[in-house]
C-alpha cells in the first residue's frame, strides 16, 4: 500500500451497512422535506391573503438551499473522518475536479445562490430577463422557471445574472405598476380626457386605491400620448386591469369626441 492509499484510508471512514442506512436516511429525509417545502408552502400561500402569500413564497428557495446544506453537512462526517486536515484535502480535490468537469453547471449554481441571497427574484415576482417576461413559479439551484402571459413555461439558467439585466416589476410586493397607453388626435378637450381617464382608473374593480394613480400626457408630432399609471390589487390581475382600463377609456373617448391615432413605430411609443 503506497503513501496515497494510506492517506486515503485515514481520510475515509470504513463504511458498513449502518453507515449506508444513515446516508440513505439523510437523503430520504432531505428529499421528503424538499417535497413538503415545494408543495406545502405554495398550498398554504394560496389560502392566505395576497400580502401573506408574498411573505411565504420567497422562503421556498431559501429553505430548499438550507435543506441541501444540512444534508451535505450530515453525510460528510459519516463518510470522512471530520478533521481539519481531511476536510481541506477532500474539499480541495473535489472542488478542483468538479470545477473542471461542471464549470457551466457550477456557474448556474453560484448564480442561484446569489439570487437567493440578493433576492433578485423570488416566487410570485414578475420579472423580465432578456426577452422573457412572466411570473416566477420556482427557483431552483440551477435555474428558475417563468410562466409567461401566454401560459408558456420558460426555464432560465441563473448564469444569465452575470451578463443580463433583471427587471423585477414587484420585488416581493403583492402589486405592481400597470401602464395603459393611449394615442389621440391632438384636436380634443385634453382636460376632459384626463379627468375621464382618472375616473376610469379610480372606478376599476381591480384598482388598489391605497396606491397612487397618475395620468401623464405629452404632445407628439403625430398626436397626444396619454399614459395611465396605477396599481391593481394583486399582480396576478395586471392584464385584466389594463384590459378594463382600455375598454372603458374608449367609452370616454367616444363621449368627448376624441379620435384615436396610431403612433409611428419609429417613435417607440407602442403600448406595452
Amino acid at each position: 500500500m503506497n503513501d496515497s492509499e494510506v492517506k486515503l484510508v485515514h481520510i475515509v471512514r470504513h463504511l458498513d451497512w449502518m453507515s449506508a442506512v444513515e446516508i440513505a436516511a439523510v437523503v430520504a429525509g432531505a428529499w421528503l422535506l424538499t417535497l413538503v417545502v415545494r408543495a406545502g408552502l405554495p398550498w398554504v400561500a394560496d389560502r392566505l391573503r395576497p400580502s401573506g402569500r408574498m411573505k411565504i413564497l420567497p422562503w421556498i428557495p431559501v429553505l430548499r438551499f438550507l435543506i441541501l446544506l444540512a444534508a451535505i453537512g450530515a453525510i460528510v462526517p459519516i463518510v470522512i473522518r471530520p478533521t481539519l486536515q481531511n476536510m481541506v484535502v477532500i474539499f480541495g480535490a473535489v472542488g478542483l475536479a468538479v470545477g473542471f468537469a461542471f464549470k457551466d453547471y457550477l456557474s448556474n449554481v453560484i448564480g442561484g445562490v446569489a439570487a437567493i441571497i440578493e433576492r433578485a427574484y423570488r416566487p410570485d415576482d414578475w420579472v423580465r430577463i432578456g426577452d422573457a417576461y412572466g411570473e416566477v413559479r420556482s427557483v431552483g439551484l440551477r435555474s428558475l422557471s417563468l410562466v409567461t402571459p401566454d401560459d408558456s413555461v420558460v426555464f432560465i439558467p441563473h448564469a444569465r445574472l452575470w451578463d443580463t439585466n433583471v427587471s423585477n416589476a414587484n420585488a416581493g410586493k403583492r402589486d405592481l405598476m400597470c401602464v395603459a397607453d393611449f394615442f389621440l388626435h391632438p384636436d380634443h378637450d385634453a382636460a376632459a380626457v384626463r379627468q375621464g381617464l382618472a375616473d376610469v382608473a379610480v372606478s376599476s374593480p381591480y384598482v388598489n386605491l391605497d396606491r397612487s394613480i397618475t395620468i401623464v400626457l405629452a404632445d407628439e408630432p403625430w398626436g397626444t400620448h396619454y399614459r395611465v399609471k396605477a396599481y391593481p390589487i394583486d399582480s396576478r390581475y395586471q392584464f385584466e386591469f389594463i384590459s378594463d382600463l382600455t375598454v372603458r377609456a374608449k367609452m370616454v373617448f367616444a363621449r368627448v369626441a376624441a379620435s384615436p391615432v396610431t403612433a409611428p413605430v419609429s417613435e417607440g411609443c407602442q403600448p406595452r
